[in-house]
């Protein structure tokens, strides 16, 4: 489980260090994308797998949704393993699509995680009559 929120410095080889309690349920890689969120989404290896099995493989006739999908979440992701500092290598186009300079905030999401600028994270933070409102919609739910 991903939980929690990290602050580290990128170094100047686009390194991230990922949280210490992250890094077990990483050893078989990872993958990383653009997020829908200007982020970086951040999947163990094996959920990616799983996630984008079930995606068919764009064709010709595959709507203009389908295309555009496949073609944001795959042509951005990028597999990536730790080192043996815990670390994790950027890859550059990401960094500079989620404006990802010197530090960078690692955000839990339970079974996959963000990589966040801490300016455009500080953006999409919810103020707490929003955070009430949502949990409104979830209980009137159930």
């Amino acid at each position: 489980m991903f939980v929690g929120e990290y602050e580290y410095k990128v170094d100047n080889k686009g390194r991230l260090p990922l949280p210490p309690r992250f890094r077990k349920e990483l050893e078989d890689g990872l993958v990383l994308t653009l997020g829908p969120d200007n982020c970086i989404a951040a999947y163990p290896k094996a959920d990616w797998i799983k996630m984008t099995a079930n995606q068919a493989p764009p064709n010709l006739l595959s709507s203009d949704k389908e295309r555009k999908i496949n073609r944001f979440f795959f042509s951005n992701a990028n597999e990536v393993s730790i080192d043996n500092q815990g670390r994790i290598a950027l890859p550059s186009s990401l960094r500079e699509r989620c404006g990802i300079s010197d530090n960078a905030i690692v955000n839990g999401l339970n079974t996959s995680f963000e990589i966040w600028n801490p300016a455009q994270l500080e953006k999409e933070r919810l103020t707490a009559d929003e955070a009430r409102q949502l949990m409104e919609i979830l209980e009137e739910r159930k």
